[in-house]
């Protein structure tokens, strides 16, 4: 009896053992062009990737590090607009970003400035239900100034899959109109007054969420990049919520 028990215990442990970690965990990796090898003879324009990588279960991380490498290297390219960049790796993207640049130098040898690049991908959030990934770029490829802008991505925690932005919330024409009641708070709008009155460029004078919300632990970030409802030189515009606050519209815990 007592050697039947000693064996179901032993498989018992060995099924347990056996089985398969299917969580996540995030690791950084980071990518400049000193690692490429077209930079190593001669000078190149700075280009910073910091990004994090998806480890776990295989089928989840390779969907999560697929849209994470999509972003550098969509950031990257510098060719024809109608065309989808087709480097097969961030590293091959970085000396793509340079010979681009190169090309371009001899062709406008007035150039006053080098182009550059910084690119960074982290983790905001981390449940059992979502991941949130905040992406950032920030180029210069001449003129008077770069630009930047900052997105989120988030994901399903089991299947690797993004969840569209009305996914995240119950009942989103509720939450868009709770979104705007904070951005007039926050801005001094009066709720008689027109959205853009005090000088904002929504869309037919009607107040829309940003194509993007980011999730942390503590808040669920509204963020405008230039350009999307202000001019450049109002910069990002960011409104932050406590997650409190938005708990009862969320659709996940």
């Amino acid at each position: 009896m007592n050697n039947k028990i000693s064996i179901l215990f032993l498989f018992l442990s060995l099924a347990i053992g056996c089985k398969e970690d299917t969580s996540l965990v995030f690791v950084s990796e980071s990518l400049t062009d000193a690692d490429v090898e077209i930079c190593k003879t001669t000078s190149c324009p700075d280009v910073t990737v910091a990004y994090v990588k998806a480890l776990g279960d295989e089928v989840v991380s390779e969907k999560i590090n697929s849209k994470i490498k999509g972003f550098v290297i969509e950031s990257l390219y510098m060719g024809d607009e109608e065309k989808a960049p087709t480097a097969p790796t961030i590293s091959e993207a970085i000396s793509g970003f340079i010979k681009m640049y190169r090309t371009h130098s001899a062709e406008f040898p007035d150039m006053s400035a080098e182009y550059f690049a910084e690119i960074s991908v982290s983790e905001t959030y981390i449940s059992e239900d979502l991941i949130g990934l905040e992406l950032r770029n920030y180029l210069y490829t001449g003129g008077a100034h770069g630009y930047g802008s900052v997105t989120f991505l988030n994901l399903d925690s089991s299947s690797g899959k993004k969840i569209a932005l009305e996914q995240l919330f119950k009942d989103f024409p509720a939450f868009t109109k709770f979104a705007e009641e904070k951005f007039r708070e926050a801005h001094e709008i009066p709720n008689g007054d027109a959205i853009n009155s005090t000088g904002f460029w929504f869309e037919n004078d009607i107040f829309s969420l940003p194509e993007s919300i980011g999730v942390t632990k503590e808040s669920i970030i509204l963020r405008y990049n230039p350009y999307d409802i202000a001019s450049y030189a109002a910069g990002p515009i960011e409104l932050e919520i406590p997650k409190g606050e938005v708990k009862p519209f969320l659709n996940f815990n």
